[in-house]
């Protein structure tokens, strides 16, 4: 057989259930049937909308079926394994042995980091960590974790395992266009609320050690729960910062195309359709002024880079900031360095003002690209009832 039917992929579901359901161990909570299934519909789902044909639906179906059937021999070398089962089953139903080497290497494609190289292996990636932008979000990874210690025999808590899935969110990348408009969004939203959950419990850690440093009364020494809180908040801001540039990014990039397909679509058509001129400058504006307000909200504004002493003895400036010293020679920096480091409260006042600075920068950023967004969707709306009223009027 040299194609892969519906009736394959039924089979091979029916395989699955079976194989996972009397040999997959008890520790393995997260790579269940549950999970199998979820991929499986997933790939449809993002295989229908990245422009598949039937054949490749079935072909994409088949290798999420198969792509976590390896968990039963070794969790470890989980995909190698999977590629042995999944031939095995298929030359038993008398399949091409090159179509088999397709499903291996869709199915080695998912090893992490993955390494995708056709549409095929792209959709099936990006519905192996479709999860990352689902609602349950939090309930599947709780099943990840207790799966990850059941299988080194440590015990990894919450709060370790969401330092983990933070930084796997911030490493990972969907490679279908649909993913990338569709789940992303929805992943960034996930990866806010994790940021929050980490927030929260750094928080309550930090006040735990305010009560304890309180209760040790040190001095002129503030608590580490302090210097947490400073680098959490600086943290924290740095990535909603990098949120802000991404989201801009996406603006520009999609509007800038949008304007290039208008001109090199529209604009020549303008002889033989004038009512579209109207309708189409609407829109070109519209997108104009939204890469305007998304350049806005990522060009950097810099300072005049000086400072005197007695703007350092009256701590007028703040020395943490690049653009408060970037034309200062490196010995009078190094002066006003070490007469901010004599006195813990004006480094602490200093730490302050630019975490306020950070904050200042932050909230310009989001306004700007709170505008952008707005114009973007009434641009939208405007240039659609233009050319509906532009093609009713002909």
């Amino acid at each position: 057989m040299n194609k892969i039917n519906a009736d394959l992929v039924r089979e091979a579901g029916n395989y699955v259930t079976k194989l996972l359901a009397d040999k997959l161990p008890d520790s393995i909570e997260y790579h269940s049937i549950e999970h199998a299934r979820y991929v499986v519909e997933r790939s449809e789902l993002i295989g229908k909308n990245s422009g598949l044909d039937d054949d490749q639906i079935n072909f994409v179906k088949l290798c999420a079926w198969l792509h976590d059937t390896g968990y039963v021999v070794d969790p470890e070398n989980h995909e190698g394994e999977s590629t042995k089962i999944a031939a095995k089953f298929l030359a038993s139903k008398g399949i091409d042995e090159n179509i088999i080497k397709q499903v291996e290497n869709c199915i080695l494609a998912t090893r992490m980091p993955q390494q995708p190289k056709d549409i095929i292996s792209r959709v099936l990636c990006d519905a192996d960590l479709s999860h990352l932008s689902a609602e349950d979000y939090f309930e599947r990874i709780e099943k990840l974790r207790r799966e990850w210690a059941n299988l080194s025999g440590k015990k990894i808590g919450k709060d370790k395992f969401r330092t983990i899935s933070k930084k796997f969110f911030q490493g990972h990348k969907y490679h279908t266009d649909f993913a990338r408009k569709e789940l992303q969004p929805k992943k960034d939203k996930n990866l806010q609320m994790l940021q929050k959950e980490i927030y929260m419990k750094e928080q309550k850690k930090e006040k735990k050690l305010l009560e304890t440093a309180k209760k040790k009364v040190k001095p002129k020494r503030y608590s580490r729960g302090v210097e947490s809180m400073f680098r959490v908040t600086a943290r924290n801001q740095i990535n909603l910062s990098s949120i802000a540039d991404n989201k801009s990014n996406i603006l520009i990039s999609v509007n800038a195309i949008i304007m290039s397909i208008c001109i090199s679509v529209l604009v020549t058509r303008f002889e033989e359709a004038p009512n579209i001129i109207l309708p189409t400058i609407i829109f070109l504006v519209f997108c104009l002024i939204t890469i305007v307000f998304a350049i806005l909200s990522t060009r950097p504004n810099i300072s005049s880079g000086t400072f005197n002493k007695d703007d350092i003895k009256q701590n007028r400036v703040n020395l943490l900031f690049f653009g408060n010293f970037y034309n200062m020679e490196l010995d009078e920096y190094e002066w006003a360095i070490g007469e901010l480091m004599k006195n813990d409260a004006n480094l602490y006042s200093t730490m302050i003002k630019d975490q306020f600075s950070l904050g200042r920068v932050l909230a310009k950023k989001y306004k700007l690209l709170r505008i952008a967004y707005n114009v973007f969707m009434f641009g939208i709306i405007i240039s659609v009832l233009a050319f509906v009223f532009a093609f009713i009027n002909v």
